[in-house]
């Protein structure tokens, strides 16, 4: 069992079960969301996340169509995003989990779009867009 949780602390949550590697994204939409070159999310079953408190602290923006990110209207944390494409799908912020993780980054996305001052310096699997 994982938990996480927002800046200031009114979102907790859990995560059941282990985590899949983490997946860095670098496209324009999440770099301008996280406000950085790019956002470590790491995929997981809605059913396998508990929110533990803070629902009432929890905001939903829609980014594009079918995009949803969630986040914390108190401290403007991330928590997760989900699309309709991948329905059951959380992609939960891998910065807001707490503790140790065994998860490793496993590749970047939309490097095609990466921020032209960040350069990537890893042997990960690098795609223009999404992962085939």
């Amino acid at each position: 069992m994982h938990q996480g949780s927002c800046l200031c602390g009114a979102v907790r949550y859990q995560v059941t079960g282990e985590l899949e590697p983490i997946q860095i994204c670098h496209c324009s939409q999440c770099r301008k969301a996280q406000g950085s070159a790019f956002v470590t999310n790491i995929p997981v079953q809605e059913s396998a996340f508990a929110l533990l408190s803070g629902a009432e602290q929890l905001k939903v923006y829609e980014s594009s169509p079918g995009k949803q990110r969630v986040f914390c209207a108190g401290c403007g944390s991330p928590i997760y995003s989900r699309t309709s494409k991948l329905p059951g799908v959380l992609r939960i912020r891998a910065g807001s989990l707490e503790g140790e993780l065994e998860a490793r980054p496993g590749w970047h996305a939309f490097t095609a779009s990466r921020a032209n001052w960040w350069e990537i310096h890893d042997d990960l699997p690098q795609y223009p867009a999404l992962k085939p």
